[in-house]
Order: structure tokens, then sequence, then C-alpha cells
């Protein structure tokens, strides 16, 4: 009997063990990417002496606003800038000089170890969209999103083994209060995942939430020591620092928490139309923004961020993966390797309202342009749609498949002696084929990247099998994703005080929508 199994095994068991691996439940997460590969540069040393010493007469001339914030004011002055109303004026190398105090790289920590990232150096992580009021999906169609919607995403996030972060706001939950929903999106992130997260920006206070959560989640003293979110502060471009987003990142630089400094820029509204002319602009306000940073606590970590696209002059809309937005996004890679500053820019950017060729083009385009400029923490590299009105679950799953696709490009030629491969060219010879040699035997499994969603069958299985395109293939890895999610083991205590420290909250003040 155990004769026959062992040859049932030698006869089938290849095909059978190949099936279980297949269809096997995996909640494995792959390493931040680490580049193997060189920056793709455009602009020489002189381009990049031009747009500093520009960006430093904007900073000493022109100057930016910090509006409603007189405790903001009153810190530039103290530092020697030149402060009229709301106006801040910052003498030529003073925001250089504030700056040299932000770490060039920085440990984010999970709450699993093994999935904490180091942001900065030749490293990538990958973080999920960000911000959407709306949701698409093959079942409902465009809609506003819900809480429901969030943790859907979270779980597919937490899933999916190419994404390192959890994110931030990957939806906006509007059927929840907007002065309570960073709580339950905290929370959904803190319980339903173990990988590394965002805190809320929408309100100091709320901002201070995130930093009270985080310390029943991780112990108060450890967040006062280590960096456990890494939350996105938008500057209001042109040169404009608004109460909010600068009393939010206030709070986190002051306790320790790492904050993306981001211009947020469309080409011909926001910025010049031109690509020098806006890195110019994009980097008078990182100087400004990264340098208000560390005067609120020196040595906080800190990003610098360029979310940069051009305009239709036809009909206003912002258009993505485009050649001007990708010269500035190679751009910008060299100002922030200049400043010494990890970089946050890219993401599977898409204009088109469905997943289609449209989006395709304008996603690869786009997240091939961030791993080649040299990106270190890529928000929104999956689930974008509509120009970031809408978070996209097939979009989401389909985007998460192809960032595998970064992480095998990143690690550049293996020139070991296995990858060399001289003993499989002496053995095979002139005439013979590589599919029998020892060398391929040893070493099928891992040769090439394989995608986990689209269809490489030949013309008759796929026809055979129903003929699916990409959007039914995404349906259905959603679908198995979710039925497949198991949610990370947490002490019943920690979950205990985050779910008391979240129902306490909300109880404390009347619901409010806007």
């Amino acid at each position: 009997m155990v004769e026959a199994a062992e040859r049932k095994r030698g006869r089938g068991g290849g095909g059978a063990a190949r099936r279980a691996e297949r269809t096997a439940v995996s909640i494995e997460t792959a390493k931040y990417i680490e580049r193997n590969i060189p920056n793709f540069e455009v602009l020489t040393e002189e381009a990049l002496e031009i747009i500093e010493q520009n960006a430093e007469t904007i900073l000493e001339e022109v100057g930016v606003n910090f509006v409603d914030n007189p405790a903001a004011l009153a810190r530039w002055k103290d530092a020697g800038a030149d402060v009229t109303g709301e106006r801040v004026r910052i003498p030529r190398g003073l925001a250089r000089q504030l700056i040299s105090t932000a770490p060039s790289q920085y440990t984010q920590h999970a709450r699993n170890p093994e999935r904490s990232v180091v942001v900065g150096g030749r490293n990538m992580v990958c973080a999920p969209v960000y911000g959407p009021p709306f949701v698409r999906d093959v079942d409902g169609g465009r809609r506003y999103a819900t809480m429901a919607d969030f943790e859907k995403f979270v779980k597919l996030g937490y899933m999916s083994k190419w994404l390192h972060h959890s994110g931030g706001t990957v939806c906006e939950p509007t059927d929840i209060a907007v002065n309570k929903r960073h709580l339950d999106m905290l929370r959904a992130h803190m319980v339903l995942s173990d990988k590394p997260f965002m805190g809320s920006v929408t309100e100091p206070s709320r901002a201070q939430d995130s930093v009270d959560m985080c310390g029943l989640l991780f112990g108060e003293q450890f967040v006062q020591d280590n960096t456990v979110m890494t939350s996105l502060i938008n500057i209001n471009s042109p040169m404009t620092f608004d109460d909010v987003m600068m009393g939010a990142m206030e709070v986190y630089a002051q306790n320790n928490q790492a904050c993306i400094v981001s211009p947020f820029i469309v080409g011909g509204a926001m910025a010049p139309v031109t690509v020098a002319g806006t890195l110019t602009q994009v980097m008078a306000e990182v100087l400004a923004g990264i340098a208000y940073n560390q005067l609120c606590r020196a040595g906080a970590p800190v990003v610098m961020g360029a979310f940069v696209t051009s305009i239709d002059m036809n009909s206003g809309a912002p258009t993505f993966g485009t050649p001007e937005a990708a010269q500035i996004t190679y751009g910008a890679g060299q100002i922030a390797r200049r400043l010494g500053l990890p970089y946050r820019s890219a993401g599977s950017f898409t204009g088109s309202k469905l997943p289609d060729a449209q989006a395709a083009y304008e996603t690869a385009n786009s997240l091939n342009m961030g791993l080649l400029s040299g990106v270190n923490f890529m928000l929104h590299s999956c689930g974008w749609l509509e120009g970031g009105l809408v978070s996209s679950v097939e979009k989401f799953v389909m985007d998460a498949d192809q960032l595998g696709m970064l992480h095998q490009f990143a690690k550049g030629v293996d020139l070991s002696e296995n990858g060399q491969a001289m003993d499989a060219i002496r053995e095979v010879g002139p005439g013979g084929h590589y599919l029998g040699c020892a060398h391929t035997q040893a070493n099928f499994k891992s040769a090439f990247w394989r995608s986990n969603l689209l269809d490489y069958k030949p013309f008759e299985t796929w026809y055979e099998e129903g003929a699916r395109d990409t959007m039914t293939l995404a349906q259905a890895k959603v679908e198995h994703t979710l039925n497949t999610y198991q949610q990370p083991p947490l002490d019943p205590g920690i979950k205990e005080a985050i779910d008391a420290f979240v129902e306490t909250k909300k109880a404390s003040m009347p619901d409010a929508f806007s």
C-alpha cells in the first residue's frame, strides 16, 4: 500500500503539489524594495544649481504664506526670517541650514516587527491609494465610500504580497461623521492589519488622537522613542501653508513621527507650465515646509514629497502618465538626493474612469517612473482611479500584482556564477534547447517573475474557461482574497483599550459632517 502511494505520488504528485501551492492561502509580505539599479536622472549639475539658486531667490524675495498660524510666524521670526503679516521671507541659505538636521532615512515600525520598513536610501516602500471620496467595483459601480469599503481595502492591502504599508485614508468613509471617522479608520489599520500605517492630518487634534492611539498599540514610551506613523502633509501650492496641515505636522514632529511634506501641484494651475519653473517652485516649497518641520523639532523624520501632474488645457482636468510629469518626478528625485532627504512621489496614477487600457498605460508609466526616479515612499501605488476621486477595488488588486514587477526589476542583473549560466551554455551547446538542462531544472521556479492575476493560457484554454478579461480576473481575485483573509493576532487587552478609546472619544462630541 505504501509502495502504491509512492507510485501515485511519482505519477501525479507533482501536479497536485503545484496546484496546492497555487491555491494555498498566503499572507506573505515581500520586504520593501531595495534598489540594485541606478536612478534615472534628467538634470545636469548646472541645471540643479540654477533651480536651487532660483528657489532660494523665491524664498528670499517672494516668500511663502503661513496662514492663521501665529505660532509658526513667531518660530520663523525667532529663526531669522523676515515676517510681514502672514508672509515669511527666508534669507538665502537659512532653509538649507535648518533642514540639515533632518535624517536621510528612518525606520517606521509596524506592530509586527517583521513588517517594519526603512524609508530612505536605496529603498522604496509601497503604500496604497489615499483620499478618494468615491469607490468603484464591478458589482456596485461608482458610489460614495463607506466604512465597510474602507475595511475591505485594508484587508486587501494586508493580504497583498507586494504592498509594504497599510496606508492611511484608502477611501473616505462618508457614512461616518467627519470629526469621528479618523478614529474608525485608525482602528481598522491597527486591528485588521499588522503593516505600518499613516495618521490623520485633517485637524491637529486628530493628529494627537493618532499619537494617543499609537501609544495604546505600541506603548507610549516606544512611540516617543521611535517612528510608528508616516503621515501626509500637503502644501497648498503655490507657496501657502495652512494652519490645519501645519498644525497636524507640528503635533507629529513634536512626537517624533514622520511627515511627508508635499506640494500638491497641477502644472499650469498651481505652478508654471514649464518643467524647470515647476521644479523651482517645488524646491522652494519643500525647503520652507521641511525647514519649519525642523523648527518644530530638530531631527524629526521627514520626507520630501512631490505630487505633480500636468493639466489638459482644453478641459482643465489633470492628466497623468505624461512625459512632463515624468521629467518633473525624475528631477525632483535629484533634488531630494541633493538635499539628503527621503523622497515621496509617483503612484498608480490615471485619469481614466475605468480600469481600462488608458488606466493601464498611464499607471504603468507612473509606476515605472517612480521606481527609476528614486522614490522612497510611493503613496497611491495601487487602487487610484479617475484622477484620485475614486478608489477602485479591482484596480487595487491589478496594481498590487504589478508592484511585483517593480520588485523584480529593482534587483538588477544577477552576475553570480549561477546568473552567468556558463554551465548551462556548455551543457546545451549549439542547436540544443535549455528546457531540460540541469540549470533550468534548478532555477525554473524562480527564474521569471509570474503574475498572480494575468492570464497567459493558450487561446483554447482561456476560451473554455469563460474568456475572462482582466476585470473579471480581478473581481475573482478580490473575492478569493477576502474569503481567505485571516486577521492578524492582537493582544486582547490592547484591542480592548483601542476600542474603548475610540468609543469614548466618539461619545464626547456631537456628529459633524463638514
